[in-house]
């Protein structure tokens, strides 16, 4: 805000008495941003969703069975030496009575959503940085919330109300830029650390680089190269040096080495410019036929979700990974964006046929994805309705019968052929909860061929 202030009078002149003012500009407030991120996110909402596991060693597994590898442990797993990439059986060496779980990635979204809108209450913006994680601006907080209450008090309220409503507890950090506020959080962990204004340059100075998120083992290298290995060693550098051996980058990392970096949180809204799916299957699976099946049973999902957010494709791409892990794919470029599924399904076919031609290997992993996303134009015409609204209207009462009925309630060609083959081929679940699926059975199965034969063509008919 800018004021005008009288200082006294001028000289007389022809034009009579002249005033001089000065103009005084009111310092902008200091950025204060908070990171707040989930402690061992995956972990805890397992022990949020099944309360029996609270106060036990607890590891997710990864991998096509949920039990590969660990993608997540919580902090008394961590303690018996489990940490992420781990193997499960590994695991379970390590800690006999710790419990396995298998990953609910719905669960997990549906339990960042209501952490995130908990985080909605405490600031006018928020940008989300991943499913447990955000950066709140805190700026002028003091001056028009605080007041009584420290910055302490009010994020630790924050994080009391997430553990309370959600039940999954989180860390915090508190500095003047995004940079700060992650590495604060990472200092803090399990709890909060505020970086005070002025004394970042004191916070850093003795800190590796390599807890800067986006300074990679590349980065590391060549700064270590260079002699800095922390953040003290930075500030010390002329920053000629870095701006020339790592661009703009460079200057950025030389000014928050010093406290001199502030960067706000800005939120943008921005079209997503690709959209994919990546799903191993349960085994390794030799009929290529049914691999076409899900493929297109993909490409209707994935395609509905580009309409119902008022996009459409110019390129797709179809990529399958075999049971050697040995990869292929194909690709292609429409003449125009494309957003029906009768397009689309034809291209994604024949996509597939090219991409295994003369392959015979079990298939282990189908990838379909859509790039180069552009708006859809549904803006009515003079003749009527467009294509895109006629589509849109469709998909609208899809969603409405299937909150209504359920999930698959109406289903494309090839997502009941597929239904009715998981229906065929349906293997019955594990004893133990935690445990391997077990797929292949003891001993050979022997098929009536003339049974086969009959549920072929009963398949057929329908």
């Amino acid at each position: 805000m800018r004021q005008f202030v009288l200082a006294g009078a001028g000289g007389l002149t022809g034009l009579g008495l002249v005033a001089t003012l000065v103009t005084t500009v009111s310092e902008s407030p200091q950025l204060r941003i908070l990171h707040v991120d989930g402690d061992t996110f995956f972990a805890s909402c397992e022990i949020a969703m099944d309360a029996s596991l609270s106060g036990r060693p607890v590891w997710v597994g990864g991998g096509r069975k949920g039990d590969g590898i660990v993608i997540a442990a919580n902090r008394l797993a961590k303690r018996c030496g489990i940490k992420t990439g781990t193997a499960c059986f590994e695991a379970k060496r390590l800690c006999p009575h710790g419990v396995l779980a298998k990953p609910h990635y719905d669960d997990y979204r549906r339990i960042s959503r209501k952490m995130f809108r908990v985080m909605e209450r405490y600031t006018p913006t928020l940008l989300p940085a991943s499913i447990d994680e955000g950066f709140l601006d805190l700026t002028a907080m003091e001056r028009y919330v605080w007041r009584k209450p420290s910055a302490a008090d009010y994020v630790n309220r924050l994080r009391e109300e997430i553990e309370r409503t959600v039940g999954v507890p989180v860390s915090a950090g508190l500095g003047g830029s995004m940079w700060a506020a992650k590495l604060a959080t990472s200092a803090a962990k399990p709890g909060f650390c505020e970086i005070p204004p002025g004394r970042e340059r004191e916070f850093l100075a003795d800190r590796p680089l390599s807890e800067l998120a986006g300074c990679g083992r590349r980065r590391e290298r060549s700064l270590g190269a260079l002699g800095a290995h922390t953040f003290g060693d930075v500030a010390r550098m002329p920053s000629i040096l870095l701006r020339k051996r790592f661009g703009i980058w460079g200057q950025q990392l030389w000014l928050f080495a010093r406290g001199e970096w502030t960067e706000p949180v800005e939120v943008e809204v921005k079209d997503r410019t690709t959209i994919s799916s990546s799903t191993t299957l349960p085994v390794d699976e030799p009929d290529y036929d049914a691999g076409l099946i899900f493929l297109l049973s993909e490409a209707a999902r994935l395609t509905g979700q580009l309409r119902r957010e008022g996009l459409q494709a110019r390129e797709l791409f179809v990529s399958i990974r075999f049971s050697d892990f040995e990869r292929t794919g194909s690709q292609h470029r429409f003449q125009h964006p494309q957003f029906r599924n009768s397009v689309i399904n034809e291209v994604v076919e024949q996509l597939y046929r090219d991409a295994m031609r003369g392959a015979h290997k079990a298939i282990r992993q189908i990838c379909l994805g859509f790039s180069n996303l552009q708006r859809l134009d549904a803006q009515p015409t003079l003749w009527g309705s467009t294509d895109a609204e006629r589509w849109g209207a469709i998909d609208h009462a899809l969603q409405l019968l299937e909150r209504r009925y359920g999930k698959n309630a109406i289903m494309t060609g090839a997502q009941f052929a597929l239904k009715n083959r998981n229906d065929f081929f349906k293997v019955s679940p594990p004893k133990c909860p935690f445990g391997p699926r077990e797929v292949n059975p003891p001993s050979p199965i022997k098929l009536d061929p003339r049974k086969a034969k009959r549920y072929i063509k009963n398949l057929v008919r329908r």
